[in-house]
């Protein structure tokens, strides 16, 4: 997309994690935060069905070992976007502390975004823990990204509307609900609407929802202020979003599969029935 990102993480010094820093790179994304640890990199295996959608099972090891005292220089942070997905984040390790002390940190001057990226693997009989672990991020969390299904299992509620008015109620402003083939619904205090998706042919969601949300990151982080945008503004927003994560979804891979803007931009699209 043309925008500036670092990433924040640790890796085992193996080929493995040397391996992710070099595809960091190729896609020009800063590694200045990464730690490398003397653990094994963390691994994640995925599996195709036949409509496209995955199933995951992970290999923990590195990614647990993440601390804030090994990341020295924080005034480089200042005024950026933190986003923040928890997928192995809340299990147990130093990395569940990192993160919550990261998002107390930059709260104040930075705009805080958070996935809870739930995984049933992960979690397998503990729902309830990652529930409350969620509700306490929740709390730190300008704008939050979830699916239809991680709103429903974290809120309990199985009206669209009413479980963003449970997460609004922790204090996020912005709520991305992303349904797959029906669109995204955005919610705000004021104001909710569902933006319809777009007409492909999917072959391989993996990376879709993170697509959507880098995307969503890179044009917001083009305004000065986000505290300023409208709400057309922001379903302007969702829309390249949507565009983005539905072209992602036509070809194999993730990050390989990732468009550029001009390429998305110059494409027509057409609204899904």
């Amino acid at each position: 997309m043309g925008g500036q990102a670092e990433f924040l993480g640790a890796v085992g010094k193996d080929a493995f994690g040397d391996y992710l820093i070099d595809t960091l790179k190729k896609y020009y994304v800063g590694v200045s935060g990464v730690q490398k640890v003397s653990v094994p990199t963390t691994l994640a295996f995925v599996t195709l069905q036949d409509d496209g959608e995955r199933e995951f099972i992970f290999n923990r090891g590195a990614d647990a070992e993440f601390t804030v005292e090994k990341q020295s220089d924080w005034d480089k942070f200042s005024n950026a976007i933190f986003h923040f997905g928890s997928a192995t984040a809340f299990l147990e390790g130093s990395l569940q502390n990192a993160y919550f002390a990261m998002a107390e940190r930059c709260r104040d001057n930075n705009l805080v975004c958070f996935d809870p990226n739930y995984r049933v693997d992960l979690w397998k009989n503990r729902l309830e823990i990652f529930k409350a672990k969620c509700n306490a991020f929740f709390k730190l969390a300008d704008m939050v990204k979830v699916s239809e299904e991680e709103l429903q299992l974290l809120t309990g509620e199985p009206d669209l509307q009413m479980g963003c008015n449970v997460i609004h109620e922790f204090g996020v402003d912005i709520i991305f609900v992303t349904m797959g083939n029906k669109g995204c619904h955005l919610s705000t205090h004021e104001e909710a609407r569902t933006v319809a998706a777009f007409k492909i042919n999917a072959i391989d969601t993996t990376g879709a929802g993170d697509a959507f949300i880098g995307a969503m990151l890179y044009k917001l982080s083009s305004f000065d202020s986000v505290d300023d945008l409208t709400f057309n503004e922001l379903q302007t927003a969702v829309i390249f979003a949507q565009k983005v994560s539905a072209t992602v979804c036509e070809k194999m891979g993730a990050m390989t599969a990732l468009p550029t803007e001009s390429e998305v931009q110059t494409r027509e699209f057409e609204a899904a029935d």
